[in-house]
């Protein structure tokens, strides 16, 4: 599509063929090449290529330009469910879904809007409009401040449900690089904490000045003009030496770049998106932020914000060691992924092969620098993984590669069948399973080799009866109650020779001093001795 100017000053649009028509009928007047293209407001190349075409050249070649195929003809269709679903959808989330959906795609910016917009006029999709918030606080300096807020949204899920999501969202005030957290439930201060902990470790560092609206989980009271914090936020600014602001009542400026965020992830991100659980949630939701949110170029400081936070960052207050406030029987749970995975803190740590299909929950704890993964509220440990201060690694225990469960029943009635008692031998070994989860087949191994070393089941019986009898669920422990055992009985294992010799004494009338043999008692009595029960 090309303009014309018109007699009046004005500028009117003509199609191709029109400003073909338009050349030559000029040409005729006798205007000059220069004069028509400079009139016509096309480039002079644009005039030679048009004059070297024939009316029906010029006609043909227009028909195959409107035939010709564009780029995003592959993804027609669900670009136009995507519009008629959601009329208001804007071009910059289409853009993003496109990304999201296919990552190889390679496509403009203004070639998303083009096509977005074509397809609007074809099937008669009108755009609802949006005012544009504009922000009125003044720019900051490199690692100054960081503006927090919180957020709610209704998403649809699967099965059509409506369920409520809450998020709390930071953003440095220089670089509008922005980090994001959801719930599927309300924030406590304690879920308000460790989400500022997340932010600082996504951050590389913490601010100067942290502002925040009077929100019930930070503020309780104003006295007077002076701002009563809650106890436990309290606490943790005074460890984290946090300089907080906190804004007055119904004065949106003061912290204009997290409210235009708040609601940049609402349309930009929440809007029309499907709703499964909240690992996945978070995890797409730092994807977004990557990929769009702090990749796209800002509108107020035209730059991306992931540019200019390479050098923030650097004049961000380094992080000490991680402050939580989760208990091992916290009541905090992650949703066990179909990789066998948890995802925490950007992260996915990996959990035994098999979880996934056993329990879709685990309750998680954090200790100093560790993560503790464990079956239930107050069940067994089920994993450790040292923490990653990286972002989007996958952490995983080369014990976790293989499904050991099944093994290991297997092993454990191998082992039991060395024993007169089968159902004795294996109530021991299942509890030395407890004791010994993590090295349980490591365990097995050493009980093994010691029984194929000794060979007599009476000793292994009488230790596996003392070990039982005693409490001793450990394999070292049998190993120490067998060799002591031994050692009682005085076993010497000897091989015969090819040719017995008989030695006969030189008097005769001693002979019987050779036959004389030790008395022999039962294991129990010398036990008894040792122990000062005889």
């Amino acid at each position: 599509m090309y303009y014309l100017f018109n007699s009046d000053g004005g500028i009117g649009k003509v199609d191709k063929f029109e400003v073909y028509v338009n050349i030559r009928q000029l040409l005729e007047q006798g205007f000059s090449k220069t004069a028509i293209a400079n009139k016509l407001g096309i480039s002079r190349p644009t005039l030679y290529r048009y004059l070297k075409k024939s009316p029906r050249e010029m006609a043909d070649w227009i028909d195959s330009t409107k035939t010709r195929a564009k780029k995003l003809d592959p993804y027609k269709d669900k670009i136009l469910s995507w519009l008629r679903e959601h009329p208001a959808l804007k071009a910059s989330q289409v853009e993003d879904w496109l990304k999201e959906k296919y990552p190889s795609l390679q496509v403009s910016e203004s070639t998303i809007r083009a096509f977005v917009r074509s397809l609007r006029k074809e099937y008669g999709i009108p755009k609802e409009e949006r005012m544009r918030d504009y922000e009125a606080v003044p720019e900051m300096e490199a690692g100054e401040q960081i503006q927090v807020d919180f957020g709610e949204t209704w998403q649809e899920t699967p099965d059509k449900r409506k369920v409520k999501l809450h998020f709390i969202a930071f953003v440095l005030s220089h670089s509008r690089y922005k980090y994001v957290e959801w719930l599927d439930r309300p924030f406590t201060v304690q879920d308000l904490i460790n989400c500022h902990e997340n932010a600082f470790a996504w951050f590389e560092g913490i601010p100067h000045e942290l502002v925040y609206d009077q929100d019930h989980l930070i503020v309780v009271s104003e006295n007077g003009g002076d701002l009563i914090l809650t106890k436990e936020f309290e606490s943790y600014r005074q460890e984290r030496k946090l300089n907080l602001r906190i804004c007055r009542k119904a004065d949106p400026e003061s912290k204009g770049k997290i409210e235009n965020v708040v609601g940049y992830v609402k349309h930009n991100y929440a809007k029309y998106r499907i709703f499964t659980n909240i690992d996945r949630w978070n995890e797409d939701c730092w994807s977004w932020l990557h990929r769009t949110g702090n990749y796209k170029i800002h509108g107020t400081i035209k730059k991306r914000p992931v540019e200019v936070f390479q050098q923030e960052k650097k004049h961000l207050r380094p992080v000490t060691q991680k402050i939580s406030y989760t208990n091992p029987v916290s009541s905090i749970t992650r949703t066990v992924r179909k990789d066998n995975t948890i995802l925490y803190q950007t992260n996915r740590y990996s959990v035994p092969l098999g979880t996934y299909n056993k329990q879709k929950t685990v309750y998680i704890a954090q200790i100093d620098e560790y993560l503790l993964v464990y079956a239930s509220k107050h069940g067994p440990l089920i994993a450790k993984h040292r923490l990653c201060q990286e972002k989007g690694k996958l952490i995983r225990d080369r014990q976790h590669t293989r499904d050991r469960s099944k093994g290991i029943d297997a092993f454990i009635h191998t082992v039991a069948g060395h024993f007169t008692n089968e159902d004795e031998a294996a109530a021991f070994l299942e509890e030395v399973r407890k004791k010994r989860q993590r090295y349980i087949r490591d365990q097995l191994q050493m009980i093994l080799r010691e029984i194929k070393r000794i060979d007599q089941k009476s000793i292994i019986d009488t230790a596996l009866r003392e070990c039982m009898k005693k409490k001793l669920f450990c394999a070292t422990d049998f190993i120490d109650m067998v060799r002591y055992i031994e050692r009682q009985r005085q076993i010497h294992i000897t091989t015969p020779t090819e040719k017995e010799v008989s030695i006969h004494p030189v008097n005769i009338e001693h002979e019987s001093l050779f036959q004389t043999t030790s008395q022999k008692r039962d294991v129990n009595e010398y036990l008894a001795v040792l122990e000062g029960q005889a």
